[in-house]
């Protein structure tokens, strides 16, 4: 696959250690051809793309508008069609009427920035019937806070960190969580 990448725009610059963990996270989601796929932080679609061929749908939010636009771009350049996007504060766009609006989603994928899902992020997500979320973050202490949030509906399975830049302290941990 290619991407476009705008300067303003997050793309994990390590494009082999990338595909591992794009790997490991559509591994864990083990997504079936009728699933509707959330993407949050979409960044560039570059996860989003990765997985679109093996769902449904696939439903991107992101804040920065330029990444939106650059992921409908690597969309439509890679042959995708079944991926929409969306830009806006995920607390805000991320609401009932959304999910009405583009189907239940089945799987969440999210990768956070640093600081971790908002509250009301989180609440938003339990308040849907994903049966899977996978949930990949590069501050394994704000994730533990928020899986900690998640701990009243979902159960961690599995848990796998990727080093993507090696000899450093930096890794992505991907953690499977099920609906109880």
């Amino acid at each position: 696959m290619q991407f476009k990448i705008r300067p303003k725009t997050f793309y994990q610059t390590n494009a082999p250690q990338a595909f591992k963990l794009y790997s490991v996270a559509a591994e864990f989601a083990d997504i079936q051809k009728d699933d509707v796929v959330y993407d949050l932080y979409t960044g560039t679609g570059t996860i989003a793309n990765f997985v679109a061929d093996c769902a449904k749908k696939v439903v991107g939010i992101e804040y920065v508008e330029d990444a939106v636009e650059d992921a409908r771009l690597n969309s439509k350049e890679n042959g995708i069609n079944n991926t929409v996007f969306y830009a806006g504060d995920m607390a805000k766009v991320l609401d009932d009427d959304f999910i009405k609006n583009n189907d239940e989603p089945d799987i969440i994928i999210t990768d956070p920035p640093r600081s971790g899902m908002a509250e009301k992020v989180v609440q938003q997500i339990l308040s849907t019937n994903a049966r899977k979320i996978v949930y990949i973050s590069c501050n394994p202490a704000t994730q533990a806070r928020d899986l900690k949030l998640l701990s009243s509906k979902y159960e961690v399975k599995k848990i796998q960190p990727v080093d993507m830049f090696p000899h450093t302290h930096h890794i992505e941990n991907v953690v499977l969580l099920e609906r109880k």
